[in-house]
């Protein structure tokens, strides 16, 4: 009985205490969408054909991490483990919702967010930029929200205020993702009564009469600059500020078209690194600079379809790389795909007060960790059952060099698991993890009939967890994930399998009370071809 009502009073007290002193920072995290980390000079180097002298200018000032990742090579379950501080496969299924950005919520209003915490610690809490987290919309027939049937004219249900921001302004989904619409504090903005598209994949759908795609960027910086300026002298502040560049559509404002060499896909990667610059400068004009952390990063690598063809193209990326860009860096893979392309994203920290310019962390971290990380520097000491996958990397703030607490971490593709410990890395599939039908190789399906071939014989469930079902690189020594090890090392496999099961089943991968996941049943063999299914025995 005692246990029990100790869990109870943990779920009431997200966390235990607040030593609130007078100079607790302010917080402002960047969020790109679809920038990979070879899109940024300071990791790319000669391989980057962009400048981005403010991203550049930021990671000069203060810290670059180098072994940053996503928790999914795609941008929705990334974001929920962003908010949340927890893997985004323990969430249960999204609430019933339509197409695109009419998704309903990813998770119960009651979940402990970022908004929540900071809320709790006295900070005011904003959100800009694209949300595609889900809402609740009211409907003119009482039904699930679909392209047809939203009342614009009245505001949603379960948007950014139910999980905690003071502030919102945001577009429900993606650039090319209708409603193509902002909603300010969950109020429709405008006159919703047209119907648009636009390049890449053209889907029309319900539209604000004067909504552009290129304008969207400059809005969503101007509404940033605009909350830092509203903000009251004395009380901390926190902004989550999330970009809709370079995702598709290519859609950069007209003072940054043809500003580039690289052409209209550099274009919008120049905005992206505009939208830091203004962010600084409305810090230093409202005199609270030194004192802002300042975090800037991306929900996963660059899109291979995406590139100086405004139509979405298949693989169109390489015809980037011909021309000495390589969005990528040096790895392999990009959005969707399990490989480093896709996971591996620029992480760059700056905080004047407390970090010292030029530093470079190669501790692993991962955007889960980003809960814990802030929940320290705002002098907040979570409970054991809040953020269960979140680990702080505060220390590293203040001094880079040293080791990083975090040893293993979990991601996925649009799928398949992937599962890093130490400089090891599994994938619990034979390929790219994803279809390929945008220019991952090798694709999901001629993967699988490649290795059932090798193997030989209709496997077990549990063949599928060794090769060749599966992936093993040593980073260490091939960054590019060229060697595939785990015909070598089938103990490093076996127990690197364990060690997802384990966390799976613990609820949690940090240290704590074991928990109960919100889905049941989560199997580590994700998404396996219908002509695999059939063939287990």
């Amino acid at each position: 009985m005692r246990s029990y009502i100790l869990a109870i009073m943990m779920l009431l007290v997200p966390f235990e205490s607040v030593v609130a002193s007078d100079d607790r920072p302010n917080i402002v995290f960047i969020l790109a969408d679809d920038l990979g980390i070879g899109d940024v000079e300071c990791y790319g180097g000669e391989r980057c054909q962009i400048d981005t002298p403010n991203i550049d200018a930021l990671a000069g000032g203060g810290l670059r991490f180098t072994d940053a990742h996503v928790n999914a090579s795609v941008c929705g379950p990334t974001r929920a483990a962003i908010m949340t501080g927890r893997y985004p496969w323990r969430l249960g299924k999204a609430q019933p919702g339509g197409a695109w950005g009419f998704v309903g919520p990813r998770f119960v209003t009651s979940t402990f967010t970022l908004g929540k915490m900071f809320q709790g610690a006295g900070y005011r809490t904003g959100y800009v930029g694209k949300w595609h987290l889900g809402t609740e919309m009211t409907t003119k027939d009482g039904k699930v929200q679909s392209e047809t049937n939203v009342d614009y004219k009245k505001p949603l249900k379960i948007g950014p205020p139910q999980y905690g921001f003071d502030d919102s302004f945001i577009l429900p989904g993606s650039l090319d993702m209708y409603p193509y619409a902002f909603a300010r504090n969950n109020v429709w903005q405008g006159e919703v009564t047209a119907q648009k598209g636009w390049s890449a994949f053209n889907r029309v759908g319900p539209a604000e009469k004067d909504f552009q795609d290129h304008e969207v960027l400059e809005t969503f910086y101007r509404e940033g600059e605009s909350f830092i300026d509203g903000q009251q002298e004395g009380k901390p502040f926190f902004l989550y500020l999330a970009l809709t560049g370079p995702h598709t559509p290519t859609s950069p404002g007209k003072a940054f078209q043809g500003k580039s060499e690289l052409g209209v896909y550099g274009d919008f990667v120049t905005e992206v690194d505009h939208a830091v610059e203004r962010v600084v400068n409305a810090l230093k004009s409202k005199g609270c600079y030194e004192n802002t952390l300042v975090l800037f990063s991306s929900d996963h690598g660059a899109a291979s379809y995406a590139g100086n063809i405004l139509k979405a193209t298949p693989g169109q990326i390489r015809l980037l790389e011909k021309q000495g860009h390589f969005s990528s860096g040096p790895h392999r893979g990009y959005k969707f795909s399990v490989y480093e392309g896709g996971l591996r994203v620029p992480l760059v920290a700056h905080w004047p007060k407390v970090i010292e310019p030029g530093g470079e962390s190669a501790a692993l971290v991962g955007m889960n960790d980003l809960m814990a990380t802030f929940a320290e520097v705002a002098e907040l000491k979570l409970n054991p059952i809040s953020a269960p996958d979140s680990i702080s990397f505060a220390r590293l703030l203040r001094n880079p060099g040293l080791d990083g607490v975090r040893r293993n971490l979990i991601m996925q593709s649009t799928g398949p698991f992937v599962v890093r410990d130490g400089n090891w890395k599994l994938c619990l599939c034979p390929g790219s993890g994803t279809h390929g039908r945008y220019g991952n190789e090798p694709p999901s399906d001629d993967a699988w009939r490649t290795a059932l071939e090798r193997f030989g014989a209709a496997p077990l469930s549990s063949d599928l967890n060794k090769s060749p079902f599966v992936q093993l690189f040593n980073l260490t020594n091939d960054p590019h994930e060229d060697h595939n090890l785990a015909a070598d090392h089938p103990d490093r496999v076996a127990d690197m399998v364990a060690l997802l099961r384990k966390q799976i089943r613990d609820g949690r991968s940090t240290s704590g009370p074991t928990l109960t996941n919100d889905r049941d049943g989560i199997n580590i063999n994700q998404r396996l071809p219908a002509f695999v299914r059939k063939q287990l025995k």
